[in-house]
C-alpha cells in the first residue's frame, strides 16, 4: 500500500504546566491536511528530541513514554489499513474518525444535488430563469432512476462515485432514457456541477470527471431564408390572433431578440443611439449580457402597430406577447399556411436574424455578436456557415459577369 500518511510527534510548549512540563502531541498528515491530538504525556522539554521524535536517554521515563509514541503511532497506521480495506478514501477526516470510532459521517449525493435546486427556486428571477430549474429538477430524477437502475438504491454516498459511475449513467441516457447525443451531454454536466460543490466543500478528494471527455456535436440550426420571411409578412391571415403571432415572430426576425427578451421589453427599452437613431437596450435575461440593436424600419412599424394595444398599456410591455407555448403552436400553424416545411419555433426567430438578415447581408460577425449580446464570438461562429450560400450565390454572379472571357486554345504544332 502507498502510504500518503505521516506522524509527527512535538511538544506543545505554548502549554506548559506549574511545573514546567510541556505535553506531547501527536500530529497526522494525510495529502496536506492534518489533525492533532494528545498523547495525555508530559515531559521536560529539555529532554525532548525534536530530530528523533522521542524523550532523549534510556531511563525508564524514556522508555515507558517512547514506547507510548510507538504504540499510538502503530494505531494510526492500522486505521490507515483499515480504511484501505473497507475501500473508504483515505483522507484526515476519514483517519480520524477510525482512529478514535467516531461515526463516520456520510454524505449522499441526493440532499447535496435537492439543496442546490432549492437554492435555485428561491432565486429564480434574480439569477436564474425557471427553465434552468427545470432543467436540474430533471436531472436530478434522472439520476436517482439511474441509481435505481443500477445499483437498485434511491441515494449513494458521494465517496462513492468513480470515474466509472459517469460512464455507467452517461450510457444510461443514451440507451435507456434514449437521449440524444447533445442532451445526454447536457444532464451529465448538469450532474458536474454537483460534484463541482463537493469538490469545493472538500467533501471529494478525487474529482471523478478528471479522465471525462464528452463532446457537443454542432447542430445545424434551422433559420428562415429571404422568402419564408417576404411570404410570412405578405400573407394575409383571417385571424387576429395568427397576424399578432406573426409581428411578433417577425419583429424578433429584425431585432434578435430571444422570446423572453421580447416578453420583458418595455417602451423604457428605446433610446436613441450613438447615430441619433432609436435603438433597443435590453439585457439577455440567459446571460445578463448587454443587447444594443438598431431598429430597422420594419422593427418600427411593427413598435407603432401595439403602441396603444390594451395589454401594453395595462401590462407595460412594448409589445402584447403570448406564452411561448402558444407562440410555438400558432407558428406551426403559420408555416402550414406559408407552405413553409420548417419545424418554425419562435428560437428560429434569432437564428433568422443573425443568418439571413445580418450576417448573409454583410454585417460583420463581430457587430452581429453584439447585437445577440453572446459573450463569446465563437458562439455567434455557429450561424457563419451561412456565409458559404452567401459566398457562392456572389460567385455565380461573378461567374455571369466572366463567360464572356476566353482562353485561347493551345495552338498545334506542325512538323517541320
Amino acid at each position: 500500500m502507498n502510504t500518503s500518511v505521516s506522524i509527527l510527534f512535538y511538544i506543545k510548549r505554548a502549554k506548559t504546566n506549574n511545573l514546567g512540563f510541556c505535553p506531547i502531541y501527536t500530529r497526522v498528515t494525510v495529502n496536506a491536511k492534518r489533525f492533532e491530538f494528545s498523547t495525555n504525556k508530559y515531559i521536560n522539554p529539555d529532554k525532548w528530541s525534536s530530530e528523533g521524535n522521542k524523550i532523549k536517554g534510556t531511563t525508564e521515563e524514556a522508555r515507558t513514554i517512547n514506547s507510548h509514541l510507538d504504540y499510538l503511532k502503530n494505531q494510526v497506521l492500522e486505521a490507515e489499513k483499515k480504511l484501505f480495506k473497507k475501500d473508504i478514501t483515505l483522507n484526515s477526516e476519514n483517519l480520524k474518525n477510525e482512529l478514535f470510532g467516531l461515526s463516520e459521517t456520510k454524505r449522499m449525493l441526493v440532499p447535496i444535488f435537492q439543496d442546490h435546486n432549492n437554492k435555485i427556486k428561491e432565486l429564480i428571477g434574480k439569477e436564474y430563469a425557471p427553465g434552468t430549474f427545470e432543467r436540474y429538477t430533471t436531472s436530478l430524477k434522472h439520476t436517482i432512476e439511474f441509481l435505481q437502475w443500477k445499483y437498485n438504491v434511491s441515494d449513494i454516498d458521494i465517496t462513492k462515485i468513480d470515474h466509472a459511475f459517469i460512464t455507467d449513467y452517461e450510457f444510461w441516457l443514451r440507451s435507456v432514457r434514449n437521449c440524444a447525443n447533445n442532451t445526454a451531454v447536457k444532464y451529465i454536466k448538469n450532474f458536474n456541477k454537483i460534484i463541482k460543490i463537493c469538490l469545493a466543500n472538500d467533501w471529494l478528494d478525487k474529482n471523478p470527471f478528471v479522465n471525462y471527455k464528452s463532446k457537443v456535436k454542432e447542430v445545424e440550426r434551422v433559420y428562415l431564408t429571404e422568402s419564408e420571411i417576404q411570404s410570412i409578412i405578405e400573407k394575409d391571415f383571417k385571424t387576429e390572433r395568427l397576424s399578432l403571432v406573426r409581428d411578433i415572430f417577425i419583429f424578433s426576425c429584425f431585432t434578435g431578440l430571444a422570446y423572453i427578451d421580447v416578453k420583458n421589453l418595455t417602451k423604457s427599452h428605446i433610446s436613441f443611439g450613438i447615430d441619433g437613431e432609436k435603438w433597443i437596450f435590453t439585457h439577455r435575461q440567459k446571460t445578463e449580457s448587454a443587447s444594443k440593436i438598431p431598429i430597422l424600419p420594419v422593427t418600427q412599424m411593427i413598435i407603432d402597430k401595439y403602441e396603444n394595444h390594451p395589454q401594453c398599456n395595462n401590462e407595460d410591455r412594448l409589445l402584447p406577447i403570448l406564452s411561448n407555448q402558444k407562440m410555438n403552436a400558432y407558428l406551426k400553424e403559420i408555416a402550414g399556411v406559408c407552405e413553409i416545411e420548417k419545424e418554425l419555433t419562435f428560437h428560429i426567430a434569432r437564428h433568422t436574424f443573425a443568418t439571413t438578415v445580418t450576417l448573409t447581408n454583410g454585417v460583420p460577425i463581430e457587430s452581429v455578436s453584439k447585437m445577440l449580446g453572446h459573450k463569446n464570438l465563437r458562439t455567434t461562429q455557429h450561424y457563419a456557415k451561412v456565409l458559404d450560400r452567401k459566398v457562392s450565390e456572389d460567385m455565380k454572379i461573378l461567374k455571369n459577369k466572366l463567360a464572356i472571357l476566353k482562353i485561347p486554345p493551345l495552338e498545334k504544332k506542325t512538323k517541320p
